[in-house]
C-alpha cells in the first residue's frame, strides 16, 4: 500500500479477529506479505496504546507502513464490550482509517480442522469441540456484525485469501474491483463466498458422450461439444450483456471483490467450459480476473 493513500497523520490499522481455527494467523501473514506490520496476541489493554504511540511518533517510516493486529478470545483481557469500546475510540481518532477484518468458517470445517490438528478448542478444554465452537460463535457475533470485511475460509485457499485481502486493503489505482470466476459441482455444495451463482445444468452434458466423459471443460473436444449447443450461445450472450453494465455499479458501491460461480452436476465439464469462456470475455476489457475450478479433479458418476 502506498503511503500517499494513508491519511497524512494517522496510520492504517486493521484489526484481524474471528473464529478460532478459521485462519486469523494466515490472514495476518497475508497482510504482512502486503507490507503490513503484523502483530498478534497483543493484550487488549495495549491496543489503544499501540495506536497512540504510532500516532505520536516522529518516525515517519511508521506512518508509511500500515499495521495489522490480531485479536481473538485468547487475547489477554479480551471481552467483546471492552474491544468494541477501544476500537470505537481508535476509529474516531483515526477518522475512520481503522478497520475490522473478521475471519469466519463454517462449523463443520472448524470441527474437522481441530480434529485434524488434534488441538483443543480454547473454549472447550474439557468438553467436545462442538461446544466450544458454539460458545465462541455466540460470543463473537457482535464483532462479525461490526466488521468492515467478513471472509469465510471454508473453501478458500491461502492464495485466494491473500487476493481477497489485497483487493480490500491495498491500493490499485487502475482497478478497484477484483473478480474471481469459479466453477463447481452442485453435489458438493455452493461456493460460500460467491456473489453471483449461475446454474448451467441446462446445457447438454458431455458426460454421456463416451470419449468425452474422462475429459474436462478445458479440453477442446468438450468445448466444441458444448459450444454447438444452441442454448450456450443464447445464455452466454445474455450473461455478458447483463454483467457488463453491472461492473461499474459494483465499483461505485465500493465493492472490492466479486465472485461469480458457475455450477453443473459434476463440476468438470459444463461449468468449467463456461468459466473458461467467461474469463476470456473479461480479459478483453482488461479487468483483473482470477479463475478457480473447485471440483475439476473430483470424479464420480453423474
Amino acid at each position: 500500500m502506498s503511503s500517499k493513500n494513508l491519511h497524512s497523520r494517522y496510520p492504517e490499522l486493521v484489526i484481524v479477529t474471528g473464529m478460532s481455527g478459521a485462519g486469523k494467523s494466515s490472514a495476518l501473514k497475508a497482510l504482512e506479505d502486503l507490507s503490513f506490520e503484523a502483530i498478534d496476541n497483543v493484550p487488549l489493554q495495549f491496543l489503544k496504546l499501540i495506536f497512540t504511540s504510532n500516532l505520536n511518533s516522529s518516525d515517519n517510516k511508521i506512518f508509511e507502513q500500515p499495521i495489522a493486529i490480531g485479536v481473538d478470545i485468547r487475547t489477554r483481557g479480551f471481552s467483546v464490550d471492552n474491544f468494541l469500546q477501544q476500537f470505537d475510540a481508535i476509529s474516531l481518532k483515526s477518522k475512520g482509517n481503522a478497520k475490522i477484518l473478521f475471519i469466519d468458517c463454517d462449523d463443520n470445517t472448524l470441527h474437522r480442522r481441530y480434529e485434524e490438528t488434534r488441538r483443543r478448542h480454547p473454549m472447550a478444554i474439557d468438553r467436545p469441540i462442538s461446544d466450544g465452537i458454539l460458545k465462541e460463535r455466540s460470543l463473537v457475533m457482535p464483532l462479525r456484525s461490526k466488521a468492515d470485511l467478513v471472509v469465510n475460509t471454508s473453501e478458500m485457499s491461502l492464495g485466494e485469501l491473500k487476493s481477497r485481502l489485497k483487493a480490500k486493503f491495498t491500493d490499485n489505482p487502475e482497478q478497484t474491483l477484483t473478480v474471481l470466476i469459479e466453477s463447481f459441482s452442485y453435489r458438493r455444495g455452493l461456493p460460500r463466498n460467491a456473489d453471483l451463482i449461475l446454474d448451467v445444468r441446462f446445457l447438454k452434458n458431455p458426460h454421456y458422450i463416451g470419449d468425452l466423459r474422462e475429459m474436462t471443460g478445458q479440453d477442446e473436444k468438450v468445448g466444441a461439444f458444448i459450444y454447438k449447443d444452441p442454448a450456450f450461445n443464447i445464455f452466454f450472450d445474455n450473461l455478458t450483456k447483463t454483467v457488463k453494465p453491472l461492473m461499474p455499479l459494483y465499483e461505485a458501491e465500493g465493492k472490492s471483490y466479486l465472485t461469480i460461480a458457475f455450477g453443473c452436476t459434476g463440476g468438470r465439464h459444463r461449468s468449467v467450459f463456461v468459466a473458461e469462456q467467461f474469463i476470456k470475455w473479461f480479459n478483453k476489457f482488461g479487468i483483473q480476473a482470477q479463475l478457480n475450478h473447485r471440483d475439476i479433479n473430483q470424479r464420480r458418476s453423474q
